[in-house]
């Protein structure tokens, strides 16, 4: 007589397949939504990149066109800043990423005094507000006497993208096994074929990894480049503009293109890892 019952309690906890199927996928299910979150905003902008509005605010869908993505400098002086900030995120991640190499190889291989407090130092730009910083930069400038443009705005971007920069090559350099410098030493290898031929290319990706995260950093910051251009507009400072008076449908479709260029990047990058995966494999 206790079978039914059992059975009968058996079947009661079972749960049912749409919940366990739940259960094996909420992960998943999580990723994707979050993923669709961050999106979102860049499918709006996409979309509204064909829209033609009546008037000067491109906030609301009015009727489809293709005249932005045939004239995208159609608006005054709007390619000449987005020129010039490709310019100034270009020589900052030169700059940035060539100085903060060799600070993160000197904090990560060498002791020195001062080591702890470099550390400190190095970490504070990306502790603090940015205004913080580009209170203080814009004050140094003043202090010094130097006007205000190409230049201010350069070092200004250096200086904070030098920390991100230190952080993933030092990250990296940590992570190096010493066994592999050793031995090429032990096979007769100069310090410079060692560093040119083993060294700099198990840290080739730390140095990439800081590099394009220079490069983003430099190309969308308004806050600090604000305090420190003087009269040069940047493209982010162009958008904030814009965007008192009317928000014209160009930097709707400059924005899609920065966005597919990235996507393509990231594509083309996961294409070559796992390419280079199976020929190790193989």
């Amino acid at each position: 007589m206790a079978a039914p019952e059992t059975t009968a309690n058996t079947t009661a906890r079972t749960p049912h397949p749409a919940l366990r199927w739940l259960r094996r996928n909420i992960i998943t299910l999580a990723g994707l939504a979050t993923l669709a979150y961050l999106v979102l905003p860049n499918v709006i902008v996409m979309v509204f990149s064909f829209n033609k509005p009546n008037g000067r605010f491109n906030y609301q869908w009015q009727r489809f066109s293709t005249d932005a993505w045939t004239d995208p400098c159609g608006v005054a002086d709007l390619c000449g800043s987005l020129g010039l900030s490709l310019q100034i995120a270009v020589w900052a991640t030169v700059g940035a990423t060539a100085l903060g190499t060799m600070i993160a190889f000197a904090l990560a291989r060498y002791r020195f005094r001062a080591r702890a407090g470099v550390n400190t130092l190095i970490f504070l730009p990306m502790a603090m507000p940015e205004v913080v910083m580009a209170a203080s930069l814009a004050t140094l400038f003043l202090n010094m006497g130097i006007q205000f443009g190409f230049w201010t705005i350069l070092i200004a971007h250096i200086m904070f993208c030098l920390s991100f920069v230190v952080t993933a090559v030092k990250a990296r350099v940590m992570s190096m096994d010493p066994r592999l410098e050793q031995a090429a030493q032990d096979l007769y290898a100069s310090p410079v074929q060692t560093f040119l031929r083993v060294t700099l290319p198990i840290a080739a990706p730390g140095i990439a990894s800081g590099a394009l995260l220079s490069f983003a950093l430099s190309f969308d910051d308004f806050i600090i480049t604000n305090f420190n251009a003087g009269s040069t507009v940047t493209f982010p400072m162009f958008v904030w503009g814009s965007a008192q008076r009317g928000t014209p449908v160009q930097i709707n479709v400059i924005g899609t293109a920065m966005f597919l260029v990235a996507v393509l990047c990231v594509v083309a990058g996961q294409l070559a890892g796992n390419r280079r995966k199976r020929s190790q494999r193989s």
